[in-house]
């Protein structure tokens, strides 16, 4: 018999937090239908008039950072620390939105064979989004902001874990402002997801998770000709190149991998360093990481929190078996903690080399693959065989190439130079291959679920 309820637990104590039941088909609808009657009116205010809520949505988030943080904590285990990172870019978001939304939305006047024309960025309709539960608040955010302030209807279908998290930030929204129903939660199955998908009212698709979900919900957003943003997956590469600075590579990547307890698709995940830097490298990397404490999410000491459920840990730690057993060196970690709560070590894998999972597939955890690469051509070479094509980083002291290296040799979505981060509300953010296609940010994700109609007006009424 398929499960009438979610039920949510703190991946720190294994407590239940709360259960909510699943909506029937009929629920369901009428949260579409809603969306789709607040749209109606929605779309008729002004791109100044959107950007005023956007705003306030923005400063509500600000306003009620720590009881959402405490919430997101409670639900997948985040840091403290960083569930409040979490809420306070999800304000920047807000805000950039807000300032240039009416600018990259307005019309745009061409002249066009003498005549003129203009093109117009009108809102599609209801716009569903499949989320995860690693940032409860941002995943969501991200999307739906965008998909509001382009005048469109939004729904939303959160992880099972982050139920919680879903509801509260629709409620917030309405608080600051957003016509009630605008932003519709659904609590529903995957078969009653797919059903969401072919709704007559609902008219795009965007969904951040794996690339098999990500083939699946664009298989069936297909078969109904439905516009559809992927971000999926990915095994992100940080390059430590011939002359890079290894104490700041060394430092940063530690940080990359360990962002999120390990859990965000553009972590750091492998580093592929130069023979010449190689051994230093895993010396100095599995210092850090043999050092690393895990413990209370609320603990501001704690350097790592848990894993999000046993689930995801022991898929985790079956990668890490497996390639050992073919022919990886575990340095540091590798074995399942003894105590309360989903914990995984902080886990370093070297001699990494293709045929392993560190190799081929994402390790969704605080687990760091250390590939060697002959050189720096040979490193972005083993950057570029990935499937995957997310984000990705290059640490060179000569910054010029690797500017040169990023836009012209690295195949991926986002590349940052002698650091790491996560996203910025002005740049496009999404990736390449099997990590999925379409934008979310910036100018770029605020155009992705809009009407670009082309309007053209004679120059002279003809006879």
């Amino acid at each position: 018999m398929a499960d009438t309820k979610i039920t949510t637990i703190n991946p720190f104590t294994e407590e239940v937090i709360e259960t909510y039941p699943l909506m029937s088909d009929e629920e369901a609808d009428k949260v579409v239908r809603a969306s789709h009657e607040a749209f109606l009116e929605w779309k008729m205010k002004s791109l100044d008039e959107r950007a005023k809520i956007i705003a306030a949505i923005g400063k509500k988030l600000s306003e009620k950072k720590d009881e959402f943080a405490q919430l997101m904590r409670r639900e997948v285990g985040k840091l403290i620390r960083d569930s409040r990172d979490e809420i306070d870019l999800c304000a920047a978001i807000c805000a950039y939105t807000a300032k240039e939304g009416p600018v990259a939305l307005a019309d745009d006047e061409r002249e066009v064979d003498g005549a003129t024309a203009f093109v117009s960025h009108s809102p599609i309709g209801v716009v569903y989004g499949i989320q995860p539960w690693n940032f409860p608040a941002y995943q969501a955010v991200r999307y739906s902001i965008a998909s509001l302030m382009a005048g469109n209807g939004v729904l939303l279908k959160h992880a099972e874990n982050c139920t919680g998290s879903g509801e509260y930030l629709r409620d917030l929204y309405e608080e600051a402002g957003l016509p009630k129903g605008l932003f519709g939660v659904l609590r529903i199955s995957h078969d009653q997801s797919d059903a969401i998908i072919a709704h007559d009212l609902v008219r795009g698709v965007t969904m951040t998770g794996s690339d098999t979900a990500g083939r699946h919900i664009a298989a069936k957003a297909g078969e109904v000709v439905k516009k559809t943003v992927l971000e999926l997956g990915s095994n992100d590469a940080y390059l430590v190149l011939d002359d890079a600075d290894l104490d700041l590579a060394i430092k940063t990547c530690v940080q990359g991998r360990l962002y999120n307890n390990g859990q965000t698709c553009v972590n750091a995940k492998r580093f592929i360093v130069t023979e010449k830097n190689y051994d230093a490298f895993v010396e100095g990397y599995a210092k850090r990481f043999g050092a690393v404490r895990m413990g209370d999410p609320m603990d501001g000491d704690t350097q790592l929190g848990p894993m999000v459920s046993r689930e995801q840990r022991d898929k985790l730690h079956e990668q890490v078996e497996k390639s050992v057993s073919n022919g990886a060196r575990l340095v540091v970690g590798g074995e399942m903690p003894d105590r309360e709560g989903w914990f995984y070590p902080a886990t370093v894998l070297a001699d990494v080399e293709p045929g392993q999972p560190a190799y081929e597939d994402e390790l969704f955890g605080p687990a760091a693959s250390i590939i060697k690469a002959k050189d720096d051509m040979d490193a972005m070479r083993i950057a570029n065989s990935s499937r995957y094509g997310l984000g990705g980083g290059i640490f060179s002291k000569d910054v010029e190439r690797a500017k040169k290296l990023a836009a012209e040799h690295f195949d991926t979505g986002m590349i940052f130079i002698n650091s790491f981060d996560l996203a910025s509300p002005s740049l496009p953010f999404g990736g390449v291959k099997d990590s999925g296609y379409g934008r979310e940010h910036g100018p770029e994700g605020l155009k992705e679920f809009v009407n670009a109609k082309a309007i053209k007006v004679a120059s002279k009424a003809a006879a």
